[in-house]
């Protein structure tokens, strides 16, 4: 099969590699489509590499049809799926444990479906598992355009909670205005933290932050969220470090969270692709959530892809497809 490679100067290459070999409980797909994450780039770089077993090529998301099945499978050749991935996306074809597969959503085509798993993963993981949000609360959701940030936010709103959320320009709050938020804060012009302060006034504090940024913003705001307040961290876009006055996190009962994906246990990531399956691929199916795919390309256009990312430019995800 091909796969895109890294050269020694993060040069991107589609080139003939070894076709992955299928394991116990594991199912082989052919790929149609990928989409593209901030953990590719820095996969690219160097700087987040797949953990121990995974394939060594970009990709935590794909479509495709099931090629191979073991004995036993409840999956069958033929079968349109998408799927949650350690690595091996960016390629013709990969092998991957059969419980972190899913149908494919009635009414969405392959190129739609790959870029639900990683996004929607990620925002179910940390909104209900980890901060265990519940129906009523405030919802605080940073770079409310990115692809966590727009399931994010529908999320939130399917929970019943408020959500606020931030965005970059005048232009991502236009596009994401029909996704559910209560607020769309322009950070660029915005006060972030007057934000946190009306939501005291209006609906008890800000329960839970969903935070990609970290940096001084984490440092300046984690003190004002309500008491019992939980602020998750999956990435450190505006830096890895703040200063955060541990008082109001001990008096207040305040929680502070470390969160990422890729490398969790399959048993976690399987619990996670149940979740999605019995809880958002009906709302998906009826049309209540939606993908937001900002750009397709074909998989020959990949370093113009993450250009897409790397200027922050997008407004959901960017899809590669690959036949």
């Amino acid at each position: 099969m091909r796969a895109v490679t890294v050269g020694t100067g993060h040069e991107l290459g589609w080139e003939e590699v070894p076709d992955p070999v299928r394991g116990d409980g594991e199912v082989l797909v052919d790929i149609h489509a990928t989409a593209v994450n901030r953990a590719d780039l820095l996969q690219r770089r160097g700087k987040y590499p797949p953990p121990p077993g995974a394939p060594p090529y970009m990709g935590l998301e794909m479509s495709g049809r099931v090629a191979e099945v073991g004995p036993g499978s409840r999956w069958q050749v033929g079968d349109p799926v998408c799927a949650l991935l350690a690595g091996g996306g960016y390629a013709e074809r990969v092998s991957v444990h059969e419980d972190l597969l899913l149908p494919v959503p009635g009414g969405l085509s392959l190129a739609e479906a790959a870029s639900l798993p990683e996004v929607f993963a990620t925002a179910y993981l940390n909104l209900f598992l980890e901060a265990e949000l519940a129906e009523g609360e405030t919802l605080f959701v940073h770079a409310g355009a990115s692809g966590v940030g727009i399931a994010a936010t529908q999320l939130g709103r399917f929970a019943g909670a408020h959500v606020i959320t931030t965005v970059g320009s005048r232009a991502k709050a236009d596009a994401i205005r029909d996704l559910g938020a209560d607020w769309i804060l322009d950070r660029t012009k915005d006060d972030v933290g007057a934000a946190f302060d009306r939501a005291v006034e209006e609906c008890g504090g800000v329960d839970v932050v969903l935070d990609c940024v970290g940096g001084a913003d984490l440092g300046d705001q984690f003190g004002r969220l309500a008491r019992g307040g939980r602020w998750v961290v999956i990435a450190t876009l505006g830096g890895p470090k703040c200063e955060v006055d541990l008082r109001s996190l001990l008096v207040r009962g305040l929680r502070l969270i470390g969160s990422t994906l890729r490398g969790r246990p399959l048993d976690i990531k399987a619990r996670i692709i149940r979740g999605l399956r019995e809880r958002v691929w009906p709302e998906i199916e009826a049309g209540r959530i939606r993908p937001v795919v900002y750009r397709e390309l074909p998989m020959a256009r990949v370093a113009e892809a993450h250009e897409i990312l790397e200027r922050r430019e997008n407004v959901g995800k960017v899809v590669l497809t690959v036949r």
